[in-house]
């Protein structure tokens, strides 16, 4: 049978201040809106107050890049951006206890994630068949959480959001972030999301893991247990082929040769995603009158560096 991922479903850009992560997207020609914040007041009567983790999203047709921070009491993520919406937490209140408690496992898994480094911590495929996903995954030993589901509003509609993630170091983290499947997209539904971009963007076609030389066997047999694929070897690493777009893992000896000057930020990182747009050329010249550092990497791509995207490498193919 063939396998049942297909593509990657986002990936999670995790920052400490949301107003300059916002700006520098912007800068960078992608199209996002304000983000959402969950609110609760504290008390009867009063002014909602945002929490737990907030995100927006630069929105393709089949998958988007996720801009993600989180409120917490060490005052992480605290600047709230003058366009962000407050969304106050409705439930039954049978039903609360158990939304806080996810609320709250997924803020201290962020704040684990941002004490690493600042960058990119999510990494979500996406399946058509996530019972299938789910149980072949079980079936293979991989331990992770069953599938949860979300339900929220979109317009007159509601869109479900079915996903799972794989337990590593601890529930719902492996070591390089937080790795899941997700159901695809309801095409309907993320059509009315997906803009134009200015920079031409139009959808997700790399994401790349970096690891220590001494693991990078270790990793690519676990991620062939997720994937249900055999990478391509590349020379000093492996191309895993997802039908849609890869996923690249690179031990960090042979980073600054695909990447010029790149350095992990630890290890194992995702240090970089990748983005398809219309014309290479429209692109170059957008960042380059927004004043964006670009370098060119080994397979000619242009990318921004880590250093000018707060901890991850965006190229442009």
């Amino acid at each position: 049978m063939a396998p049942e991922i297909t593509r990657l479903h986002h990936v999670g850009h995790v920052v400490r201040d949301m107003p300059a992560a916002l700006a520098l997207y912007r800068r960078l020609g992608f199209a996002l809106p304000g983000p959402s914040y969950p609110a609760m007041a504290p008390h009867d009567g009063g002014a909602l107050e945002p929490f737990g983790a907030a995100n927006t999203h630069a929105d393709f047709a089949q998958d988007f890049i996720e801009l993600v921070t989180v409120v917490d009491a060490r005052g992480v993520g605290s600047r709230v951006p003058a366009d962000a919406r407050l969304v106050p937490l409705n439930a039954p209140a049978a039903a609360m206890p158990l939304l806080m408690e996810r609320i709250n496992t997924t803020s201290a898994n962020l704040s684990a994630c941002l004490d690493r480094y600042e960058g990119l911590h999510i990494l979500m495929f996406s399946s058509p068949d996530i019972e299938a996903t789910a149980a072949r995954l079980t079936n293979s030993g991989v331990k992770h959480g069953g599938i949860n589901t979300v339900r929220r509003p979109v317009g007159p509609q509601v869109e479900v959001v079915r996903y799972l993630e794989i337990d590593g170091v601890r529930p719902g983290v492996e070591a390089e972030g937080r790795i899941g499947v997700v159901a695809d997209l309801d095409r309907g539904i993320q059509s009315s999301r997906a803009v134009e971009h200015p920079n031409g963007a139009v959808g997700l076609v790399d994401a790349t893991l970096c690891i220590a030389d001494f693991e990078l066997d270790a990793v690519r047999t676990r991620y062939e247990a997720y994937l249900d694929r055999t990478p391509t070897d590349n020379g000093h690493g492996y191309v895993f082929d997802l039908g849609e777009a890869t996923l690249t893992l690179v031990p960090a000896s042979g980073l600054a040769e695909d990447l010029p000057g790149q350095q992990p930020p630890a290890l194992p990182a995702l240090v970089a995603y990748t983005v398809a747009v219309r014309d290479l050329a429209a692109t170059k010249n957008l960042l380059q009158a927004n004043e964006v550092p670009l370098r060119r990497a080994a397979s000619g791509e242009l990318f921004v560096p880590a250093t000018a995207a707060i901890g991850t490498v965006i190229a442009f193919r």
